[in-house]
């Protein structure tokens, strides 16, 4: 597989030659990726799945009276979304060897969104801990309310996980492309 690029100064394009090996671990790698991101999908859409039907539990406590609880919602809505978009241009890579933007800008979308969305999950995680945590006096031991925002919580946390190690992924794919003007690292 060839993928020109030009040379960092200007002048001719460089031609990269892919053998039979090489391109089988570039697609080990992007199905590597697709896994963890299809990982980071399933957790994030459960957590928001668990933040969106927690106040059926309960009478008094609804989730969307805690700015907290609103925040892991909607961070985990909004990651699941980018998965899903992620896992589409995974697919597409995967089955047209080539990315759904041009080469740079896919690795650096890629990279750029990865880290702030991981972020994100962390921060929301981390609020609704503290929440869940404040909320532990109240709590029985019975009530599901506070159970199913743990349960939320911590898919929340796995997701980030998750997308963290997309993170490390599509960073080395970032190096990869600095150091030889293309994505592919070998």
């Amino acid at each position: 597989m060839r993928s020109p690029q030009p040379y960092r100064n200007g002048g001719e394009t460089r031609q990269h030659f892919h053998s039979t090996v090489s391109l089988q671990k570039l697609k080990r790698f992007n199905y590597l990726i697709l896994v963890f991101r299809f990982s980071g999908f399933c957790f994030t859409l459960a957590s928001a799945v668990f933040m969106l039907t927690n106040s059926r539990v309960s009478d008094s406590l609804h989730w969307y009276n805690f700015d907290a609880f609103r925040y892991v919602f909607a961070a985990n809505a909004i990651v699941s979304v980018y998965s899903l978009f992620e896992i589409t241009a995974a697919v597409w890579e995967i089955s047209r060897n080539a990315t759904l933007l041009p080469e740079i800008c896919q690795v650096w979308f890629d990279f750029s969104h990865d880290q702030v969305f991981a972020y994100l999950l962390l921060s929301a995680s981390s609020a609704g801990t503290e929440m869940a945590r404040a909320m532990k006096g109240t709590c029985t031991d019975n009530n599901a309310f506070c159970v199913q925002s743990d349960i939320a919580i911590a898919l929340g946390f796995v997701g980030f996980l998750f997308s963290g190690v997309s993170a490390l992924l599509s960073g080395f794919r970032v190096v990869c492309f600095i150091i030889n003007g293309s994505r592919f690292y070998v």
